[in-house]
Order: structure tokens, then sequence, then C-alpha cells
């Protein structure tokens, strides 16, 4: 929703215990009815909203921008222990691949594999480009020659 709003502050609230977001907006007319038309149209996916109520309000508003920092922060806090978890998660699988003997064992083995079959293919380039740049001449030599049967030059 970009409703191009100068202020914007949300928070929770709880009212005769119904839990309530209360939404302080700042920005003209044209654009705070954008914004309730938005909000009543794009509800979150698992929201239950029995309603949506608008009234003035004539005190400071914090900046959106401030609002979206925030918002980031708060999904940064969320996320820090469940990537250091995986983090944790991670180390203790690799300790775990060197502790198993036959996967370590198999990977040695395609290493070796893995080693011999790049030497090989490099002496294969190098019984193939000596030969490739005489036949590339050869090739060129014989291009020409075709152009200048066929009157083209």
């Amino acid at each position: 929703m970009n409703t191009a709003l100068p202020g914007l502050s949300t928070h929770n609230w709880e009212e005769s215990g119904q839990p309530e977001v209360i939404a302080l907006v700042e920005g003209d007319e044209a654009r705070i009815e954008a914004f309730l038309k938005a909000i009543e149209k794009n509800k979150p996916e698992f929201a239950e909203v029995s309603k949506v109520t608008s009234e003035p309000y004539d005190s400071d508003v914090g900046r959106t921008s401030e609002v979206a920092i925030l918002c980031s922060f708060v999904q940064l806090d969320k996320a820090i222990p469940l990537l250091l978890d995986i983090g944790d998660d991670l180390k203790a699988v690799r300790k775990n691949i060197d502790t198993i003997p036959q996967i370590s064992e198999d990977l040695k083995a395609v290493r070796k594999t893995t080693d011999a079959t790049l030497e090989e293919i490099k002496g294969m380039r190098e019984d193939i480009q000596p030969g490739y740049a005489t036949n590339f001449r050869q090739m060129q030599s014989d291009v020409r020659a075709i152009k200048e049967r066929l009157g083209m030059r």
C-alpha cells in the first residue's frame, strides 16, 4: 500500500479485553481516504477484523520512514534467533558428516575421481590444441578458396 502519507504510527492496544490496532495517520484528506480504503480492502490474511473506524487526531504523528525502520527492526529481531539456530544446525551437520566413516570415504573417493578426470580433460585439451590451430588455418584457406570460386571477396 503506497499512499505517500507523510506520517504514520501504529501500535497494538487492548480495549475491554479486545485487541485493537491503532493507526495514527497524517496527510491530506485524499491520502487519508485512500489509506482507509486500502486497509478496508487489504486486510491481513489471517486477521479477524470486526470494524475499522476513523476519527480526527490533533497531536504529533511519527514519520512514516521511522515506522518502516521500526518494523524492519522488529522483523530482524524475530529472524536473528532463527538464523543463529540454523547456523548451529549446520555446524552439527558438518560435524556429523565428518564422523560418519562411509560418507567421509565416499567424499574422498569422489575428490580423487574428480581430480583424475580434470587431469584427463587437461591432457585432452593439450592434445587437441596443436592440431586445432593447423586445422583452423586450413579451414580459413578453404573458405577463401570457396569465396574466390563464387566471386565473393
